[in-house]
């Protein structure tokens, strides 16, 4: 009867504990990168993507770049400066200004000079090279390609709430600024707004 009594608890503590190592197992779904996915209401690569791609696309069909390669003879060189997240949420802005770059590089209509981050290991680099480096191979200093504009803006947001229900507003504004003599050649702004039910309100 004991024997029989152990097997039985044995059976049911083996079931027990499987039910409870499938509750807490993690099951991951893979995704494409490109579908559109929004869980929390709150600003996400879907939206940094758009936002950017579209702002490009904007900026670059605007009369300064034709008005520049007209008067200059050569396509414009263009960095990207600070962006602010003025926003209530922490972002990654860093990936909304890759964003960005990725946009303008692969546009093919302009020239684009690396952040003053990158540029600060390349000098590094060309530094060891004058010490290192052949006098056939190694790049020399003072030869940069100085940019002609800076890209700068800043991210915004409004909440609303009330009850089960939120909005939120997102308002994003870039502006093109020429280095030679701080004109703004360019103003783009772009809104996005979101009603986030009770069931995926965060704060």
């Amino acid at each position: 009867m004991k024997n029989q009594w152990a097997k039985n608890f044995t059976l049911i503590a083996a079931i027990s504990a499987g039910f409870i190592l499938n509750g807490c197992s993690t099951t991951v779904k893979r995704l494409d990168s490109g579908e559109v996915t929004d869980l929390s209401g709150e600003w996400n690569d879907t939206d940094s993507r758009l936002v950017s791609e579209e702002m490009i696309r904007d900026v670059l069909s605007r009369p300064w770049i034709n008005r520049f390669i007209s008067e200059n003879g050569n396509r414009p060189a263009v960095i990207v400066g600070g962006i602010r997240n003025l926003s209530h949420e922490h972002m990654n802005v860093a990936t909304f200004i890759n964003d960005i770059e990725r946009a303008l590089i692969n546009s093919g209509e302009i020239d684009f000079v690396a952040s003053k981050l990158e540029r600060g290991e390349i000098r590094d680099e060309r530094k060891d090279q004058e010490l290192n480096a052949s006098n056939e191979t190694a790049k020399q200093m003072g030869q940069e390609y100085g940019a002609d504009f800076m890209l700068k803006g800043s991210i915004n947001t409004i909440l609303d709430s009330i009850d089960d229900e939120q909005v939120r507003f997102y308002q994003i504004d870039l502006n093109l600024i020429s280095l030679a003599d701080n004109r703004k050649v360019w103003a783009g702004q772009k809104k996005i707004k979101k009603l986030i039910e009770k069931s995926a309100f965060r704060l």
